[in-house]
């Protein structure tokens, strides 16, 4: 979660990781539409920006703000279920773990999602956040509409057939081009996924990695740096029984180890950076495989108590293997201690203006450094590889690119900053992050 500490009367707010930072002029808690209105209304009479935030699970500054800070933990209710339409609608500031437990109990589940629950509704589609899948896509393209609160203070509801060439842009619309207040998305009945979490080596993982991807609905993997070790997990819909991991087994290897043991190893290797890769091969040799078959949001994520900061980008699919190789190559032959192991996942390809995956199917290789280490040579040697194959940095993870360069990165750019330019042509949503990443 994100943290708020009062200092001589002025509130900072820091970011889940604790590398952003932030001193708004002041923050406001909407509990409705109305007054979230009336909240733009006022940053704009006042002069200030104003920027909405969620939990604070991004990297970057994209919410940081000096002027109105707006927090959506009063805007958290379920606005309406419709069956027949299979559609939810929420507002922004639902967290995703309480979505899916509400959906959970209808007998009902969004089609894919990410891996942490922690986030808004509204954060984590407004940055791009998505999952591994075959098919299914990230969790802004599940969006079927949404609302949004432009910086005249105007209320648009959007869709495919309403307001479609905001719909297009907003669903992730990195906070630029207005706060949005509700989501609707699509939902489902509820489905078993029967997880299949497997060590392979690493050369087997890349020979086999089309193959994988295109047998399987969900595939992702982590590659332990220092090692030919990597864990893979594939997801498919099941027709059950359901055999979820039995309590002791779930508590040993998602709490005490992913996060626990994790976390004292991650510590040491801090203190001793040469003992990282001896703790890397004992970590990826204790790895074993399970199976079992649960509902999807028991399957897709995990808790995440170990704090890092993060880098990753979406390459074309076609050269995942090769930035993978040239990856592994480059911190074998580097001094660098990695403590954190690299996650590789795939989406297909979509239909959002700024979508990382927008008009091409793509690779994601994310990589992690523990909070409080020193991550920039890592991620600048890491960001040399992504941008060669033309990769694209998700909005809300660490990355040093600006609108210049995104501009080339992304065939619809122009569309987007357009569409910024007629509703918030004063910059009422600007900070330093969309002015680095839009231009001014």
């Amino acid at each position: 979660m994100a943290t708020t500490n009062r200092t001589a009367g002025k509130a900072t707010w820091h970011n889940w990781a604790g590398n952003v930072g932030a001193v708004p002029a002041r923050e406001v808690s909407p509990a409705s539409l109305e007054e979230l209105v009336a909240a733009v209304r006022k940053a704009a009479e006042d002069g200030l920006p104003a920027k909405a935030v969620g939990t604070g699970h991004s990297f970057t500054s994209a919410a940081a703000t000096a002027g109105v800070l707006i927090r959506p933990e009063r805007m958290s209710s379920i606005r309406s279920l419709d069956r027949a339409a299979g559609t939810v609608t929420v507002e922004a500031g639902v967290q995703l773990k309480h979505l899916n437990a509400f959906l959970a109990a209808e007998g009902l589940s969004l089609t894919n999602m990410g891996d942490i629950m922690e986030q808004t509704a509204a954060g984590a589609t407004s940055t791009g956040t998505h999952g591994t899948g075959r098919d299914s896509a990230s969790i802004a393209a599940q969006i079927t509409a949404l609302e949004l609160v432009a910086a005249d203070g105007s209320v648009l509801t959007c869709s495919a057939e309403e307001n479609a060439d905001v719909f297009a842009a907003a669903r992730i619309g990195l906070g630029a081009l207005g706060v949005v207040s509700s989501l609707t998305f699509a939902v489902e009945p509820v489905f078993l996924l029967t997880a299949r979490e497997e060590p392979m080596r690493f050369d087997r993982v890349l020979r086999e990695f089309d193959q994988l991807v295109e047998e399987n609905e969900h595939f992702e993997f982590y590659w332990f740096p220092h090692t030919d070790g990597c864990n893979t997990k594939r997801n498919n819909r099941s027709q059950g029984p359901a055999a979820p991991v039995p309590p002791v087994r779930g508590w040993l290897d998602d709490e005490f180890l992913s996060n626990g043991v994790f976390r004292a190893a991650c510590a040491l290797g801090q203190a001793a950076p040469s003992l990282i890769p001896g703790i890397a091969q004992v970590s990826s040799r204790a790895l074993s495989a399970r199976t079992y078959t649960d509902i999807p949001y028991k399957v897709f994520t995990h808790p995440r108590r170990v704090r890092f900061v993060e880098m990753e980008y979406a390459v074309p699919r076609a050269a995942a293997v090769e930035v993978l190789r040239e990856l592994k190559s480059m911190v074998d032959s580097s001094a660098l201690r990695i403590s954190f192991p690299v996650e590789v996942r795939v989406a297909p390809a979509d239909d959002i203006a700024l979508s990382t995956a927008s008009g091409r199917d793509s690779a994601y290789v994310a990589v992690h450094m523990y909070r409080g280490s020193r991550y920039q040579e890592y991620f600048t040697a890491v960001e040399q590889i992504m941008t060669a194959h033309q990769g694209r940095p998700h909005w809300g993870k660490v990355h040093t690119r600006d609108a210049d360069w995104f501009a080339k990165a992304y065939p619809r750019f122009g569309e987007f900053t357009a569409l910024r330019d007629r509703l918030d042509p004063d910059r009422l949503f600007r900070n330093d992050y969309l002015r680095r990443v839009l231009g001014e």
